[in-house]
């Protein structure tokens, strides 16, 4: 038998409809059956429970809408977080003598990189990130090993490091080889590419045991745990953090975007 409209039980049809309406759904149920405030007697609690599921079944819609406003607010919140910390840690994204800088060293927007050089998608933005390059002449670009990827990432990075130390001038034809090469990489693999660009194999024996080794992939990790970096290739353009190999055009707008922020700071 159906209650009368004007019915307690209505009303609480009506209270549990709006909660489900506004996307608070199974959280709002839960907190409000545990709120000592509530004003509900133990009853009602139970009956405003049943109420509440029985019209979450029958409108389960409201669920992926509660989802997708989470998800709205979580990346609103992500992305404050993460422009927050860029502006904590420019010294280290931009100037710190442990990237790599390629294009134009005094470009007036800098875009950073983190990369592995086990990352399929790494490997395809290489092409984006030249022709960016070769677009833009008054772009700076700052590479940063990310090695997340297992022990042969941690390997190559490591070797990477100690290219940049002891030939820095042959560092791109060596991060561009190992990253074009196909197959899985680790040390010995970035090694024989080493040697295959000209570098002498003992100037990178003798940087093994720099402690310059561990300290530049550190800084990496430090940077890129506080901009919850969760993956590679990832960027920092200006202000802004570009996840994933986004493409040419989405850099390209990034890097435009962050210019004209730039112009009328």
């Amino acid at each position: 038998m159906s209650p009368h409209p004007g019915s307690p039980r209505t009303g609480l049809k009506r209270l549990a409809a709006r909660f489900a309406s506004l996307a608070l759904a199974a959280a709002s149920a839960v907190a409000l059956l545990a709120s000592p405030a509530a004003a509900f007697t133990d009853a009602e609690k139970k009956e405003l429970g049943t109420i509440i599921r029985e019209y979450l079944v029958q409108n389960p819609e409201v669920l992926q809408e509660a989802i997708s406003v989470l998800e709205s607010r979580q990346m609103v919140a992500e992305a404050s977080q993460r422009s927050k910390a860029v502006a904590e840690l420019r010294p280290l994204l931009v100037s710190s003598p442990r990237g790599i800088v390629i294009g134009n060293p005094k470009g007036d927007v800098t875009l950073v990189e983190f990369f592995d050089y086990n990352c399929g998608y790494c490997k395809k933005a290489l092409s984006d990130l030249q022709e960016l390059i070769k677009q833009d002449p008054n772009l700076r670009v700052v590479l940063k090993e990310f090695p997340v990827l297992g022990q042969g990432s941690v390997e190559a990075a490591q070797v990477a490091v100690a290219v940049r130390l002891a030939a820095p001038d042959k560092y791109m034809a060596f991060h561009q080889a190992l990253l074009g090469s196909r197959g899985q990489v680790d040390r010995a693999k970035a090694l024989q590419v080493a040697k295959d660009v000209g570098i002498d194999p003992a100037a990178i024996q003798k940087q093994a045991t720099s402690p310059e080794l561990n300290a530049t992939l550190d800084e990496s990790m430090k940077i890129a745990e506080a901009l919850a970096l969760n993956g590679t290739p990832s960027y920092v353009v200006g202000d802004q953090v570009v996840i994933g190999a986004v493409g040419f055009d989405k850099l390209k707008a990034a890097v435009g975007e962050a210019r004209k922020q730039q112009a009328g700071k």
